[in-house]
């Protein structure tokens, strides 16, 4: 499986829902978050994700999304 298709996959999954492989795979990648509060009781599923955190902004305005709603997180490997 290519690093773009799972970059594809991972679109609306939680991050602590990746595989081993997977979080392998895109370790390093930068991850978008909305952010959670009260109001939006935001669920922490990936909205985003690339190589930096422009990658990510860019990806959330394609999708029509605010991307001053989320926080953007580098994904860490599973150990």
């Amino acid at each position: 499986m290519t690093r773009a298709n799972d970059q594809e996959r991972v679109i609306g999954r939680s991050p602590e829902r990746l595989t081993i492989g997977e979080r392998l795979r895109l370790a390093g990648k930068y991850i978008a978050l909305e952010v959670y509060t009260p109001r939006n009781l935001a669920l922490r599923c990936i909205e985003a994700i690339g190589d930096s955190p422009e990658d990510c902004i860019r990806m959330l305005r394609a999708r029509g999304l605010d991307p001053a709603a989320f926080e953007l997180t580098l994904l860490a490997p599973p150990y």
